[in-house]
């Protein structure tokens, strides 16, 4: 199915107007989600980080540990544990409901075809989400750091802001970025699955729900790791 998709990205007409329902749509449904869970995950890690940097006197790099906690890893991660939890359990339930109604047998029928009608326009969406999630939690993270290092924690304003480039670059953004729409893949195409591949009543739907929040996590993690290690490995060979 991963493969029909990506062909049927490049086919016409493309689902203008329902890849615009769902990107309003899913952000509806995550925006909010993704702020609640990013101001005490992202607060509670910077604090900890702070109070080891403080313990060794260095309160004023806590603008560079910010930065780079909340842009290199937990910035992808949070949005994309929203948009597993919210979105693409919305997309399966919605192609779930379709399925066991018929309503996708029926669209075979008179020749239409489901992936580039349904599917492509839900990838594409969660994928344009999951790039916006990330920019907000990014804001949102640094903001919270910035709260929790210099009003609570005695960090020097100045300081904080100055050394948020100190560890954090443009390829560290762009991996991100490279993260988020792997992820926001990933979220699409699992969902739209599970949808279209329910069984039959109400428990498959519940089941085929459940089921799409567990493979999207485990599968953000093991690509989570793997775009990390090979980062890692190419920025410390100078490959950046």
């Amino acid at each position: 199915m991963s493969l029909d998709t990506i062909r049927a990205v490049f086919r016409r007409p493309f689902q203008l107007t329902e890849f615009f329902e769902q990107t309003v749509f899913l952000a509806r449904v995550t925006v909010l989600p993704c702020i609640f869970l990013a101001v005490p995950f992202l607060g509670v890690t910077i604090f900890f980080v702070n109070q080891l940097l403080g313990q060794i006197g260095a309160i004023d790099l806590s603008g560079a540990g910010t930065a780079l906690a909340v842009v290199r890893e937990i910035g992808s991660m949070a949005s994309v544990l929203v948009l597993a939890g919210a979105g693409s359990t919305a997309i399966c339930a919605d192609l779930a409901s379709r399925t066991i109604r018929e309503e996708i047998d029926a669209m075979e029928v008179l020749g239409v075809d489901p992936i580039q009608r349904l599917v492509v326009p839900r990838v594409l969406a969660a994928t344009l989400v999951a790039i916006g999630l990330n920019a907000i939690v990014c804001v949102v993270g640094i903001s919270t750091g910035y709260v929790f290092s210099v009003l609570v924690q005695g960090a020097s304003p100045g300081q904080f802001v100055a050394n948020l480039t100190l560890l954090v670059g443009l390829p560290d953004v762009i991996v991100g970025v490279i993260k988020v729409i792997v992820f926001g893949l990933a979220a699409g195409l699992v969902g739209c699955y599970r949808g279209l591949t329910v069984s039959a009543g109400a428990k498959g739907v519940g089941e085929a729900v459940n089921e799409t929040v567990v493979l999207v996590v485990a599968i953000l993690f093991v690509v989570n790791t793997i775009i990390t290690l090979i980062y890692m490995q190419f920025s410390g060979s100078g490959g950046f």
